[in-house]
C-alpha cells in the first residue's frame, strides 16, 4: 500500500484529477492501457505516497457497476493478482511453494470480489483448482478466453 498520505483530504478527487493528468477520461480506462499490471503498481503510478491500492480498487469497482461490466472487473482483479503472485503465469509443478503463491493469487482475488459475485468468484476457484489451466497460462487481461468461460459476463 502507498504512504499514509492516501486517506487525507478528497482522495476521490485526487484520484481523479491525477487521471485526467495522464490523459485518461476514466480510471477504467486508465487501468485497461495497463493490463496485467498489480493494482499497487497502478496506486504508485498514480501517486506513490498518496494514492492507495484500495482505493484504486474501490473506485475501478463503481465504474464497473455504473457501466455494467462489473464481471470483466472481477476478471480484471484476478489477472492483476495472478500477474503480481505469478509472474512467470500458472505453475508447471503444484509444489508447497508454487501452491502458496497460486492460494495468494486466488484468496486475494476472492477478498475483493464484490457481494454480487462471491458465489461466481468461488466457484471459479473450484474450478482452476480442480482442472488447473496449462503451466505457463498468464492471462494478460480481463477478456482472455478461459477467463470468459469461467466468469462469462451476465450485465445488461
Amino acid at each position: 500500500m502507498s504512504g499514509g498520505h492516501a486517506w487525507r483530504g478528497n482522495w476521490k478527487t485526487r484520484l481523479y484529477e491525477r487521471v485526467r493528468e495522464l490523459g485518461f477520461d476514466s480510471l477504467t480506462a486508465f487501468a485497461n492501457a495497463r493490463p496485467a499490471v498489480p493494482v499497487l503498481a497502478l496506486a504508485d503510478e498514480l501517486g506513490e505516497e498518496d494514492v492507495a491500492g484500495v482505493q484504486v480498487l474501490s473506485e475501478l469497482l463503481a465504474e464497473a457497476e455504473r457501466s455494467h461490466q462489473v464481471t470483466r472487473f472481477v476478471r480484471d482483479v484476478l489477472v492483476r493478482e495472478l500477474s503480481e503472485c505469478l509472474p512467470d503465469g500458472w505453475p508447471t509443478v503444484l509444489d508447497d511453494a508454487n501452491r502458496f503463491k497460486v492460494a495468494m493469487a486466488l484468496g486475494s482475488w476472492a477478498a475483493f470480489a464484490p457481494k454480487t459475485h462471491e458465489e461466481r468468484v468461488r466457484q471459479a476457484r473450484e474450478t482452476l483448482r480442480a482442472k488447473p489451466p496449462p503451466p505457463g497460462w498468464r492471462p494478460l487481461g480481463p477478456d482472455d478466453a478461459l477467463l470468459c468461460t469461467l466468469l462469462p459476463d451476465e450485465e445488461v
